[in-house]
């Protein structure tokens, strides 16, 4: 087989390999991830390798999906390839095996294109007639243009067993006896999953195959494919499955956006705390910590440390159209608001904007970089921060009940009283946390009135809500003209309570 120009080095060689039919499923980041940890934490080679053979369901939109998540997750790779720019290598490792012998053609119409599964109702293991068909009358009906599928002629009657250690699952065993004679090219001469495959990883040198438990059936057709190659057998470890609440395996038809990585990064996510959360999923670092930097995963990830079990995703498994849906476990939100306080202010700004612009705010790089502080403790992804911090970047606030103007314990007299002194007072402080501090808790003392009941009217007429950052501090961004025609707007809407 032509060998591909590989990357030099002397640690294992592993690839992510996925098929464009599609989004970037949370359970494909995750393989990919593991593999980049186990590439990285062993100084390993990182193979990205897209099998793109199935011509009738590959899409470039679900090409631009794969990259743009594996982009936002921030891992790289060294080495990359397209196994349908690789067809020739495929039919020619085909011929090779039907050349030892270990492969027939299959002449039969209705499993020309078939790769049929052992175990099914009414399956078949082998195809006697084809099996037995003696090379001269293949090679005629083949020259006569009579289309065919080439099959793995499985060991039958001899006992035989196919096994390998796995990784997680430890020792697999099969009888060959129970491997039906599965296809390597099908009628169109194109190659199928399992010889392309494994040619590719043969091929590439890949030395450790971590690929979800749903291919583990798999490996005892690859290990024959391997045998068949002459190449030596990659080790194999399959990662436990991503399920939800009801144990049902994840699926983009049942479970709907939960399941798409762009979910997670349209909703504010970071991806180092997504990386940590899918980590987690079927993976414990054995310490009890959860909150996990990517440094401190690649000094930790090993293959021994993942689980058998399958990881479930604690999300709320309602109709996607229902108000109790939610497609975010609750882990991953604490996680991601643990990473979010982690980071540098001024680089939290910056991840804050687009969301800003998005939602049609002038938010400028200065005063984004002002209020990011104030909201950093309130927020736990970067979407919840316009919801947060919108009153800080609109010229009138949006319409809110005049009630909430009034303290608890007072009456409208009272805040209307609280505002007034308050716009006395604001007209010649200087707008800083501690004069504002010092002014409006002089105030209070004045009026007779706790802090409190003092600050709650001001504070909704300045921020449009109860609930808003620490008061001074906004104050002190808003500035003297917003907030005196903010509160002056609010004396007027408490004349409505009359």
């Amino acid at each position: 087989m032509a060998e591909a120009n590989l990357s030099h080095s002397a640690g294992p060689r592993v690839r992510f390999a996925p098929s464009p039919t599609g989004f970037l499923h949370v359970g494909s980041a995750r393989t990919f991830i593991f593999n980049w940890l186990y590439a990285r934490h062993n100084q390993g080679t990182m193979v990205l390798r897209l099998d793109d053979t199935d011509v009738e369901r590959n899409t470039d939109a679900s090409v631009r999906s794969i990259f743009e998540g594996l982009q936002w997750l921030g891992l790289d790779w060294d080495e990359e390839y397209k196994q349908s720019e690789r067809l020739a290598l495929h039919r020619k490792a085909a011929e090779e095996i039907f050349a030892k012998g270990l492969a027939y053609r299959d002449f039969t119409p209705a499993r020309a294109d078939e790769d049929v599964q052992s175990g099914a109702q009414g399956a078949w293991l082998f195809n006697p007639g084809m099996r037995e068909l003696s090379r001269e009358e293949s090679d005629r009906r083949a020259a006569a243009g009579e289309p065919f599928a080439l099959r793995y002629r499985v060991p039958r009657g001899l006992g035989r067993v196919v096994s390998f250690t796995d990784g997680v699952y430890g020792l697999q065993t099969k009888a060959s006896d129970e491997v039906e004679d599965f296809a390597l090219l099908r009628s169109d001469g194109n190659p199928t999953y399992h010889l392309a495959s494994c040619v590719d990883d043969a091929d590439l040198r890949i030395s450790h195959i971590i690929r979800g438990q749903d291919h583990l059936s798999n490996t005892f057709k690859h290990l024959l494919i391997f045998e068949g190659l002459g190449a030596a057998a990659p080790q194999f470890a399959h990662l436990p499955l991503l399920v939800a609440p009801d144990g049902a395996k994840l699926s983009k038809r049942k479970h709907g956006p939960v399941v798409s990585v762009t979910t997670y990064r349209d909703a504010g996510f970071l991806p180092q705390a997504f990386i940590n959360f899918l980590c987690l999923l079927g993976w414990s670092p054995k310490n009890d910590r959860e909150y996990l930097t990517l440094d401190e995963l690649k000094t930790l990830f090993t293959i021994e440390n993942v689980n058998r079990a399958n990881a479930v995703v604690n999300f709320k498994d309602a109709a996607v159209d229902s108000p109790e849906y939610d497609p975010f476990d609750p882990k991953a939100v604490w996680l991601n608001a643990e990473h979010l306080r982690a980071l540098p202010v001024e680089e939290l700004s910056k991840l804050l904007a687009p969301f800003f612009e998005t939602a049609g705010l002038k938010a400028s790089a200065e005063k984004l970089l002002a209020v990011t502080p104030l909201i950093r403790e309130r927020i736990r992804l970067l979407g919840e921060a316009v919801s947060a911090a919108d009153f800080f970047f609109v010229g009138e606030l949006a319409p809110y009940d005049p009630a909430e103007l009034i303290p608890q314990k007072g009456d409208a007299a009272l805040a209307k009283r609280v505002l007034a002194k308050a716009q006395e007072v604001l007209a010649t402080t200087t707008f800083d946390h501690d004069s504002l501090d010092a002014a409006l808790r002089g105030a209070a003392a004045e009026l007779g009135v706790k802090a409190g009941p003092m600050f709650q009217p001001i504070r909704v007429a300045v921020c449009g809500r109860k609930n808003a950052p620490p008061l001074f501090e906004t104050m002190a961004v808003l500035g003297r003209e917003v907030c005196l025609a903010r509160i002056q707007m609010a004396e007027a809407s408490l004349q409505t309570l009359n």
